[in-house]
């Protein structure tokens, strides 16, 4: 028998163009937000909410609402390399890039 864990209490809510679960004490990377260690952020893009009493909302598009979260830390994702080449020309190219990112803890819904 598989057993589903779920959430008292979460939303969907959406951020640089992706949409992301918010539970309320757990950490989420998303792309980066300029601020320090500790700023605290507000995201009003909530999308759906599944409240503590187990009502359902869904937003057309948005909901009433904020959820807020703050700033754990600001870092650079793993690296993703692009590497071309054209056979028997001895031609290659080869590029890296790292994604700036931002850890941020979920505070309230």
């Amino acid at each position: 028998m598989v057993e589903h864990k779920t959430h008292s209490q979460f939303a969907l809510f959406q951020t640089g163009g992706k949409q992301l679960q918010a539970v309320p004490g757990k950490t989420v990377a998303i792309e980066k937000i300029d601020g320090e260690a500790g700023k605290m952020l507000e995201f009003t893009e909530v999308l759906f909410r599944k409240t503590a009493e187990g009502v359902f909302e869904v937003g057309t598009p948005f909901l009433a609402g904020s959820i807020k979260a703050s700033i754990v830390k600001q870092m650079r994702g793993p690296k993703v390399i692009a590497f071309k080449f054209k056979r028997r020309k001895k031609s290659r190219v080869k590029k890296g890039h790292r994604q700036a990112i931002t850890v941020i803890r979920i505070e309230s819904i």
